[in-house]
């Protein structure tokens, strides 16, 4: 059986006055990410890598922060565009891991719900959608609380119906 893996990385700054967004989830905080859509860092790394494990190019290519048709944009609406993009292409996903770094707040109550989610916008199974937090130890730009990172990697297989 034919397998794709894809990667992805994405940055956001964190600012007073902003919403924390992350996983399709407002996150009650002093702090907020700041973009040009809602700025989910999570949902935009989990865009990234489904784009890339199909050599599909990157979020800001299919959705350009240029384009005011996406501003404020919820991003579970791109993780369910760049989703519907990956199945047309006879995708599906096996799993994918991720992890979010913030110093604060704290995400391991709020991991539950953003599985849930994200498994629901991408209508597959909890089982498949991993995410972990950590800190970065109060080091770089992440520990100083200045912004947020997240990584993700996923396993995508051909959908039983298509030999992709």
């Amino acid at each position: 059986m034919s397998l794709r893996i894809g990667y992805g990385y994405d940055v956001h700054q964190l600012a007073e006055g902003e919403d924390l967004v992350i996983g399709g989830l407002t996150v009650p905080h002093e702090k907020g990410s700041v973009g040009h859509s809602d700025a989910d860092v999570l949902l935009h790394v989990i865009c990234d890598a489904l784009l890339g494990a199909l050599a599909l190019g990157d979020i800001g290519t299919h959705f350009p922060d240029t384009d005011m048709a996406f501003k404020g944009i919820d991003s579970k609406v791109l993780l369910k565009r760049t989703w519907d993009l990956v199945q047309s292409h006879g995708w599906t996903l096996s799993n994918m891991d991720t992890t979010v770094c913030l110093q604060r707040p704290k995400l391991k109550p709020h991991i539950p719900q953003m599985r849930k989610c994200i498994a629901e916008v991408m209508e597959v199974e909890m089982g498949r959608i991993g995410i972990k937090a950590t800190t970065t130890e109060k080091l770089g730009f992440v520990g100083t609380e200045e912004g947020v990172s997240a990584h993700a990697v996923v396993l995508l297989e051909p959908l039983a119906s298509t030999s992709a």
